[in-house]
């Protein structure tokens, strides 16, 4: 049994680490290495609260509530939650996460690209990049009871060894960052920031009921087993790939810090690419490409799976198969993908980000405390988090 649970955590822990380490997890950890300067350690620290401390939590707290995130928004009330439930899988699938995915993706690998006219960024080509990778998206997620499987023991070992080749490369042949004059606590509090903008723990609260599903079903436990045991595994499979992600960030940190010189005011979309040539040079372009790849690729099908199966039960009311309410949802992907990614980016800079998140981790703190220490309220304190942070929002933006 203890074999079995090692072998389990692991597997279920890379899938964690894939599953959140999208496109925009290549981006934030750089900006914030290219703005902290000599700050980096403080940037990167501020980062990692936000980035992996917070969805960790929100995917602990999720195993609490045994993945049902009916059960975690319906604290709100019974209505009111659905309609919650309903805005998180706008924003993580067609309304913002995927469309970014495939925005950044296609940025960032265009000039790998076999086909001559993606290797452009217009309407035209991301049109048809956005119908390639969307394609590819339903391939891998069609049967969901094979997508842990795929993400912990293909993509993720694939997408790890192509950012350490990266991040190792780097750190061997960093010379020196420069000296930012802004106070440390600038720093911290910018960093903490962009942290917000991965919107991670949207993902870890709707990746639970896939991660417990995998747990249970999939990787085969021996009949008997408690559920006990199957939380204790998701809880360490979450610390797994938490660690993963605090790495790797902390290693693009310092590749942002030591090698982002003069390109902060690049394409955003386009600074991991133009830092890794830097490092490995044109002989790297296999790995830069597998690595953004990968990135984009395993979050998307974990992201297609978990709205495809909402738009089947609760919108559909199981009417129709989860096939067709997949496609229905990567197709509803394509009018945002061809936008550009300066509008998605904007979208991820607003309100959403900065009153909706904020909310999101009130709702979570408050629902953890309830089931560890019965600690009853959450409408109002949700509700004071919400109107403070939109004033605040207000007060500095408009």
């Amino acid at each position: 049994m203890k074999k079995l649970l090692s072998s389990t955590t692991v597997s279920v822990g890379l899938a964690i680490f894939s599953m959140l380490f999208g496109a925009g997890n290549l981006l934030y950890p750089l900006k914030v290495g290219i703005t902290s300067g000599n700050h980096y350690l403080v940037g990167i620290l501020a980062f990692l609260i936000t980035a992996v401390c917070l969805p960790v939590a929100g995917l602990i707290t999720l195993i609490l509530y045994d993945g049902s995130y009916e059960e975690f928004f319906g604290r709100l009330g019974k209505k009111f939650g659905k309609f919650c439930i309903f805005l998180c899988m706008l924003i993580i699938g067609p309304g913002l996460a995927m469309p970014r995915i495939i925005t950044l993706s296609h940025t960032m690998t265009a000039p790998f690209l076999p086909i001559p006219v993606l290797q452009t960024i217009n309407p035209w080509s991301s049109f048809i990049f956005s119908v390639i990778f969307l394609t590819l998206t339903f391939l891998g997620s069609f049967r969901k009871s094979e997508i842990i499987s795929l993400l912990g023991r293909y993509i993720s070992p694939t997408l790890l060894l192509a950012l350490i080749i990266i991040i190792v490369k780097g750190i061997l042949t960093a010379q020196s960052t420069f000296i930012n004059p802004a106070p440390a606590m600038t720093i911290f509090k910018n960093s903490i920031k962009i942290g917000y903008e991965t919107l991670d723990l949207f993902g870890t609260i709707f990746f639970a009921s896939i991660i417990l599903s995998a747990i249970a079903k999939s990787l085969c436990f021996p009949e008997g087993t408690s559920c006990k045991e199957k939380a204790i595994v998701g809880f360490k499979s979450g610390i797994l790939g938490g660690s993963l992600l605090a790495l790797v960030y902390a290693g693009i940190n310092f590749l942002g810090a030591f090698h982002g010189q003069g390109i902060a005011y690049a394409n955003e979309g386009e600074l991991f690419r133009i830092i890794s040539f830097n490092i490995l040079t044109h002989y790297g372009a296999i790995i830069i490409g597998t690595a953004v790849f990968m990135a984009c690729y395993s979050t998307a099908i974990s992201l297609a799976a978990v709205v495809g199966q909402y738009v089947q039960q609760e919108l559909f009311k199981n009417k129709i198969g989860f096939v067709p309410s997949l496609a229905i949802v990567l197709l509803a992907c394509v009018p945002l993908s061809t936008a550009g990614l300066s509008t998605v980016l904007n979208l991820t800079a607003g309100p959403l980000t900065y009153v909706g998140y904020p909310t999101l981790i009130a709702l979570t703190v408050f629902n953890f405390a309830y089931k560890v220490w019965g600690f009853k309220p959450v409408k109002i304190p949700v509700l004071l988090t919400f109107i403070a942070m939109l004033a605040a929002y207000i007060y500095q933006y408009l």
